[in-house]
């Protein structure tokens, strides 16, 4: 688990990472282009696994586990435009067997600009096929889960 006080300690829930929008995620007016959003998501749930100490490539090396998207709800709120300073949230809803249901959020200065639904499917990274959780992680994730209020 990395121990650097700069980074948010992945036990708490919501896990945030932040991030700076760029030109090169805006379109010609400034505003962040609809699927730069996924992205941003995807970073900070790889930020996330990484915190706990899984980072995606030992995932895969050592256990030959993937986690890839299955399906995704995103609710867009508000745009984000260039220079903004955004927090990117993790909340894990549930751990399943061989699956997650995540809930992410996107704010700026506290205000909500997105709210998304991630459900990502364990797979075996060689052939893509589903497969279970290996046991120990399961045995990590299970007390991280936070239920909706």
């Amino acid at each position: 688990m990395i121990s650097d006080s700069r980074f948010p300690i992945p036990h708490s829930q919501p896990f945030s990472w932040p991030t700076r929008v760029y030109w090169e995620d805006t379109d010609a007016g400034g505003v962040v282009y609809h699927a730069q959003y996924l992205a941003f998501l995807e970073r900070a749930r790889t930020e996330w696994l990484r915190a706990l100490g899984h980072g995606q490539e030992l995932l895969r090396g050592s256990h030959d586990l993937v986690f890839a998207v299955r399906a995704m709800r995103i609710d867009f709120r508000k745009p984000a435009r260039l220079d903004d300073a955004l927090q990117v949230s993790v909340a894990l809803r549930e751990c399943r067997r061989a699956s997650l249901v995540i809930d992410q959020a996107i704010e700026r200065d506290g205000e909500r600009l997105l709210d998304a639904e991630v459900r990502v499917a364990a797979l075996d990274a060689g052939r893509f096929r589903p497969r279970a959780i290996p046991a120990a992680l399961y045995r990590e994730l299970q007390p991280l889960q936070v239920r909706p209020a």
